[in-house]
Parts: C-alpha cells; structure tokens; sequence
C-alpha cells in the first residue's frame, strides 16, 4: 500500500510541477463497496489533493456486470437513467433500472432484475431462478422505440439458458403434455418442444449485442451449471442435474430453431442466457469492456493524455479475461501512456500478467484491516491510494528535474 504523507510545500510545489498534467481516471466498480462512478470520483479526489491544477478526464467503466448502465448513460451527452416493473429471478416484482444513451440505444443490465445480489444467500437456487425480468427489460426497451439493445449479462443468479428471457417476450417452452414449462433451469430437462409463434415480431427489427467477460461454453466442465453454478447455489449434484438440462434445451433449440449454441463461445455466460440471447433475439456476444470503452469514447479520451488511472476491487488472474481494468491498460499501451491501477487487494498468483498490462499497481487495504472495514471505507482509502500515486508522480517529476 502506499501511503500518503503531507509534506511542506518547502519541499513540493504542485502549481510548478506537473501543473498541466492530464490523467484519465477510469476503475470499474469496487464490487460490494463503491460503484464505477464513486470509484472514479474518490481517484479524483486523492489526484487533486496532491496536483490541483491537473486536468482530470473521469471515465467509469464496465464490462457488461453490475454497473454497466451507470457507466455508459453517465458518459452519454443525453444519456436517461430509465426504470421499469420488472420481476426478479423468484417471481417478486421490482423496479429494474435501464438506460438509454443518445442515438437510442437501449443500456439493459441483466443484473438489474435476474442478479445474484438481489436474492439473500439462502435464497439462492438455480435449479428455479428465472431470467424473465431480463426479458421485461427487453420489452420496456422496445416499448420506448429503441431498435439496439446491448444487454450487459454478468452477476447472474440464474441457468436457465435465457428462457424465462424469452418466454418474457412470447416464446413457449413445452413439456410432452404440451404444457408450458416452469421457470428455471431444471425444468428444461423436460423440454419437448420451443413454440416462438407468440414471440415478439418488433424484435425482427432490433440489433441486440450480448456484453460479456466470459466466453464459456454452455456445457461440460466449464460451462454455466458446472463451473458458476456453485456461486449461485448449486450443490455438486444441481450442478449436474443444470448441465443435462442445459444440454437438452441446446438439442431441442437446433432441433427447432436451426441454430447450434452447444459450442457457442459465449453460451455459458449468464447461466446460459448468452446462449438465449443469441437464439431467441440474434444477439451477437461480445467482450463487455471493449463494448463500453466504445460506447464511453474511452480511446478518443486517453489521446493527449499523460496518465491513465484505472482499477477494480480485486486484481487477479480474472483481470486478464477481459475486464475494464485490462481493457484501459490495452488502450493505454496503444495511446504510449502510461496506467496505473488501483486495487482493493491483490491475487498472490498475478504478478507477471499484471506487469504486462500495468506500469505500477496498488492495493488500497492496509495489510491489519479486515475486508469488511475495508468495504466500508472504500471511498476514503481509494481516495488516499490515489493521493499517494499523485505524490510519487510529484516525486518523479522533482528527480527529473534535478
């Protein structure tokens, strides 16, 4: 960790050193404890205590999980925060909040209504949590006239492939009897048949890109019910029971629809709602964070910069699979800048690859906290972190002045 003292102005002038720097500042959310926005913010705050006159460019960012929505309507000229009625992976109604950004685009977070962290612990169970909000999102964009939706597909609670998605939308899943199936993910072991008759026709006419940070297949080892189902619940054995079903929903959709997702790169993100998407609304799936660093201009920002400050609760192996922290240092390296990041903690096992992407990292939680206070005080130590890199930066530009 790095720690910020206060020494004299005697000693540091920062109006005569580095006045003019420009930094980008683009973290991803601290999860459980600060949002990408308040990440930003806090970096920002620690910059300025130390390089007041520094022009600071702040740049939430996303891969396609919680925080999506805020990060690219925040970076939109016009960008609306929209709510709409919605029910979560149980069946419970709730207000699921979407974004539209300025060409029409609709900024949909599967999160928002089918996520992980909206059901308690002893809530959790896979074998019955429903994406059908995630589809009522899809409805309410539609509704409001947006004919491109990029739907952000990470933080799941559900494997049920995205049907509850798109039985939200008019599609049918029916057993042998011809009776609609329940939701969830182990009804569809049962699954005789897809009758998309009733499916919304508007969809026809609507691009939809699928934001992911895992390219997994649907099913096997590292699929959707047997590496992530766990993490939702599933014991060992609901994990099996997930996989075959999975398995059987991918034979009836090729069977039925014409379409293989078994091998989908892609498929096995979201309980298999990237499998859905790409069935049910054509949805191309594609890297999460290099969608948002798109949809923020985050290339166009970090030219004519001298820095690039970026971060995440956790750095670790994960980091280099795509998320926004590794997406900043890619664009980074390729404007020449330099890119520090920030951490809430960091993987013992992860030293090589982050040299590779990071010029400098820092974890922000002294070694006697424990995570829980660490959490709580987010904003202030992310802020003093930030404050410390400011005045080695201050350093820096003394030596290469002597």
């Amino acid at each position: 960790m790095v720690r910020p003292c206060s020494p004299s102005p005697k000693r540091v002038r920062p109006s005569d050193i580095l006045a003019d720097m420009k930094i980008v500042i683009a973290p991803q959310e601290f999860k459980g404890s600060l949002s990408a926005v308040q990440a930003a913010q806090a970096m920002a705050e620690g910059l300025r205590r130390a390089l007041p006159d520094a022009t600071l460019e702040l740049v939430p960012m996303a891969d396609g999980g919680p925080g999506t929505v805020e990060a690219v309507v925040a970076a939109a000229k016009n960008g609306r925060r929209m709510t709409a009625a919605a029910h979560d992976a149980l069946g419970r109604p709730l207000q699921a909040a979407w974004g539209i950004i300025d060409d029409g685009t609709a900024v949909i977070e599967m999160a928002a209504a089918s996520g992980l962290t909206l059901l308690a612990e002893d809530e959790r169970d896979p074998r019955i949590a429903s994406t059908y909000g995630t589809g009522e999102l899809v409805r309410a964009a539609l509704d409001a006239g947006c004919s491109r939706i990029i739907v952000g597909i990470g933080g799941s609670s559900t494997n049920d492939g995205g049907a509850g998605m798109a039985q939200a939308l008019g599609a049918r899943f029916l057993d042998d009897a011809g009776q609609d199936l329940p939701p969830g993910g182990a009804a569809l072991a049962r699954l005789d048949r897809i009758d998309l008759s009733g499916l919304d026709p508007r969809l026809g006419q609507c691009r939809v890109l699928a934001a992911t940070d895992v390219f997994n297949r649907l099913c096997g080892p590292q699929g959707a019910s047997l590496l992530y189902g766990p993490q939702k619940g599933a014991t060992p054995e609901v994990a099996q029971e997930l996989d075959a079903a999975l398995r059987r929903y991918a034979q009836v959709i090729e069977r039925d629809l014409g379409m293989s997702v078994l091998d989908l790169a892609g498929a096995g993100a979201a309980g298999g709602l990237g499998a859905g998407l790409a069935a049910f609304l054509g949805a191309k799936l594609v890297l999460g964070s290099q969608l948002v660093a798109e949809a923020v201009g985050l290339k166009q920002k970090l030219e004519g910069a001298d820095l690039a400050l970026t971060g995440e609760g956790r750095l670790d192996a994960q980091t280099s699979f795509g998320k926004a922290p590794w997406e900043v240092a890619r664009l980074a390296k390729s404007c020449d800048l330099p890119v520090i990041a920030i951490a809430g903690s960091l993987a013992e096992d992860c030293g090589p690859e982050l040299g590779e992407a990071f010029d400098a990292v820092v974890a922000v939680t002294p070694w006697a906290m424990s995570v829980g206070e660490a959490m709580a005080q987010g904003a202030k130590l992310v802020a003093d972190a930030a404050e410390g890199v400011a005045r080695l930066l201050l350093v820096g530009g003394r030596l290469g002045r002597r």
